[in-house]
């Protein structure tokens, strides 16, 4: 192993997990944990190392130690040098990882935690399915007209309806939605009423209340006084079999 120029910088205030990028793709996960472990555990404890194998987590890694100085020292010393004939790309992750807020804080501490990152997560989701909208929506660049060839257009059958290609209106999944503190449940069974939704949604933190839309059965919307309520009950309802027929209810956040 062997050190390299490296560019770029230390980019986050010091902390106890370090974020590894650069690393070789095709090595397997297992091999690649095995080896980041052996050189990390050099400068300290390591409580936990995060390495994912889907495509967006390749080549990136996360070794989290017991203190801030093992950190500091693995950064200062391992920056720049080659694993599997690649340079690594050191620096401090952006926020605490699970193993750190759960050893450090209480439970309640690490659920409002796994809550936050949850968040974040579904934001980044719904960002990026708008931008796919967008992408959508966007007319490709029609080649310019010839002068000599181009004659005047008749006005067509219809002319003023709109279009009927799907991209024109797309909008954003219900699935990619961005958190909010209100929740859209679909496929109730009909016998649910709000004193039994309120049995399933009320057990989780900030509820407010349980609106049913006269004259539409199957659907709800659940109101909680912060978006870390909805958050928690959308993660743990959705998909639950209710009913007789053990009927998958679907819950997303209300489209804003």
């Amino acid at each position: 192993m062997a050190a390299v120029a490296v560019q770029g910088g230390i980019t986050q205030p010091p902390n106890s997990t370090v974020y590894v990028k650069n690393l070789e793709e095709r090595i397997k996960i297992d091999d690649l944990k095995e080896a980041l472990t052996e050189i990390f555990s050099e400068y300290g404890n390591v409580i936990d190392l995060i390495a994912k194998k889907n495509l967006k987590a390749k080549g990136q890694a996360f070794v989290v130690f017991e203190d801030v100085e093992a950190a500091e020292r693995a950064i200062k010393e391992v920056q720049g040098f080659e694993l599997f004939d690649k340079p690594m790309l050191l620096d401090y992750a952006k926020t605490r990882s699970d193993a750190t807020v759960q050893r450090d804080g209480n439970e309640e501490d690490f659920e409002s935690h796994k809550r936050r990152r949850l968040a974040e997560k579904e934001r980044k989701q719904a960002q990026q399915a708008a931008e796919e909208q967008k992408k959508l929506k966007r007319p490709a660049a029609a080649p310019a007209p010839d002068p000599a060839t181009t004659r005047p257009a008749k006005a067509s059958r219809g002319a003023g309806l709109k279009s009927s290609n799907p991209g024109a209106g797309a909008v954003v999944p219900e699935e990619y939605l961005p958190p909010n503190k209100i929740l859209f449940v679909q496929n109730l069974p009909e016998d649910y009423d709000v004193d039994g939704l309120t049995a399933i949604f009320g057990r989780f933190e900030g509820f407010r209340e349980v609106r049913l839309v006269p004259g539409r059965k199957g659907i709800a919307f659940v109101e909680y006084e912060a978006e870390a309520g909805a958050i928690s009950a959308k993660e743990s309802t959705s998909g639950m079999g209710l009913g007789a027929d053990s009927r998958q209810i679907k819950v997303v956040y209300q489209r804003q």
